[in-house]
């Protein structure tokens, strides 16, 4: 299997080159989206890297390379789940590579593939799902295939029970792309708020704000109090915060049912969410509420400014609610975990959207490799492992007998800030807004919405006409990315 002439694989690279800037994860040994900054830097032209060398497997054995973007405590997680499952099967061994980022796993897979030596597994962020269903091969077969095709109604493969049909609502409306369960999810996340409960009584509130409206006046009395903190809320400048502000008040990114119905061919920043969602959030900075730090998709100034009690709200990805909930143990005050304050005005059709990343099937393995790979991604996902990954890593359990087992055991009862991020994903309605955007260079698109919105809060930038200029450039992208893969 080859993949296309090099001129137009730097086309491809070079669309692709924004998958760091908003991985739903981390390659450091520190909380997720913490370690996140090391994953949003630009990173500096390099030369196409050569990918690592996978864990060896016996000489008897086959390997099935499983590459993830992951190199910290979730990379050994997965180790040991491999090693696990290694024990079942006979003349195959999975092996498990961690890359720094998702742009070096795209880079590896890319000439991996392009050498004829590709992975079976390949983890990608949802932000990709376009890319990742374009991406051809020099015959023009797809590098991936659906996984529902692959399962061809299996109810089980290797003697392990498939998952794909216990996915979760939410993720499955996510991933299910043209009638078809594209990818495996894996690490799913969503925007929820955290509270410092103890800092926002002594300022006088009592109750959690659910919506803007409400964190406007809990904001009025906590800044006002004769012991006010630095701020009252802060969150990331990152696109995703946009996408979900957006989602909320029922509205699309971009058209064609964000994606869904049709390739999507407009960008629809100048909507009265997308507006109304800036305006908003400029208000709130203007009044003192917001703290900037000054840095786009800063996760650790937010991640920090909470934890060292200078503001009682920050709004984060669930994906660290059991580092952020550590926190005020280890610091001596109460974090408790809300829904996503939302536009209290608009709320027909509206909810949140997920975050995080999915694991790709290589098309074109042999059959034999396809099983293992398939049964491995569902006994990755089986009742007590998914469990397990979400206890370590805060990541949401992503089948319902993940949850049921958790249930049982007790789980939420003791650690009750886990539930929230699964809680707000299934209270969304199945609408083409809470599905998710498809869309074609999504990660630039993203970061021109990030960047307009720097230029509101710093430099004062009318909203509209700033939004405006935004919805100019990322269309450009967009158009671009038609060009080459629409069609």
């Amino acid at each position: 299997m080859r993949l296309l002439p090099r001129a137009t694989r730097m086309i491809a690279l070079t669309l692709a080159a924004g998958l760091v800037l908003a991985a739903c994860g981390s390659d450091a040994d520190e909380p997720a989206a913490q370690a996140e900054a090391a994953n949003t830097a630009e990173p500096e032209p390099e030369p196409e890297p050569e990918p690592e060398e996978p864990e060896a497997s016996a000489d008897d054995e086959v390997a099935v390379p499983v590459w993830i973007a992951f190199t910290d405590y979730r990379l050994d997680w997965l180790r040991d789940v491999a090693d696990e499952f290694n024990n079942r099967v006979d003349g195959f061994a999975v092996t498990v590579q961690g890359y720094d980022n998702y742009e070096a796993l795209f880079d590896a897979t890319l000439l991996a593939t392009d050498q004829g030596n590709p992975p079976a597994i390949v983890q990608y962020f949802e932000a990709a799902t376009t890319e990742a269903r374009d991406a051809v091969t020099a015959a023009g077969d797809p590098l991936f295939t659906s996984i529902e095709d692959a399962i061809a109604g299996r109810d089980a493969i290797l003697d392990v029970p498939v998952v794909l049909g216990d996915v979760v609502d939410p993720v499955q409306a996510y991933y299910t792309i043209d009638g078809s369960f594209s990818s495996m999810p894996w690490n799913t996340s969503s925007a929820i708020m955290f509270t410092n409960r103890d800092l926002m009584e002594a300022a006088g509130v009592t109750d959690i704000p659910t919506t803007w409206q409400e964190l406007e006046a809990a904001c009025e009395t906590i800044m006002g109090a004769a012991d006010a903190p630095s701020a009252c809320i802060t969150w990331p400048n990152h696109g995703w915060f946009f996408e979900q502000s957006v989602a909320q008040q029922g509205q699309l990114l971009v058209n064609n049912d964000n994606g869904r119905s049709g390739r999507a061919d407009e960008v629809l920043l100048t909507s009265d969410a997308a507006i109304d969602f800036v305006q908003w959030w400029k208000d709130m900075d203007d009044a003192g509420y917001y703290v900037y730090s000054g840095t786009q998709r800063d996760w650790d100034g937010a991640y920090n400014a909470f934890a060292s009690q200078q503001v009682p709200f920050v709004i984060y990805s669930s994906s660290d609610t059991t580092a952020i909930t550590n926190e005020g143990v280890d610091g001596g005050f109460t974090v408790e975990a809300s829904f996503m304050p939302r536009n209290d005005a608009r709320t027909e059709g509206g909810g949140n959207i997920i975050g995080g990343a999915t694991m790709w099937l290589v098309d074109g393995l042999d059959a034999d490799v396809q099983d293992v790979a398939l049964a491995f991604l569902s006994f990755m996902l089986n009742p007590e492992n998914d469990a397990d990954w979400h206890r370590v890593t805060g990541y949401i359990p992503i089948t319902n007998a993940a949850i049921d087992l958790l249930e049982s055991e007790g789980w939420f009862e003791e650690s009750p800030n886990s539930r929230i991020a699964s809680e707000q994903l299934a209270a969304a309605p199945e609408t083409a807004a809470t599905a998710g955007a498809l869309v074609g260079n999504f990660v630039s698109i993203r970061n021109v919405v990030t960047d307009a919105i720097e230029d509101v809060l710093v430099n004062d930038r009318d909203v509209e006409e700033r939004m405006e200029d935004a919805r100019a450039d990322a269309q450009r992208l967009l158009d671009e990315y038609n060009a080459l893969f629409g069609g």
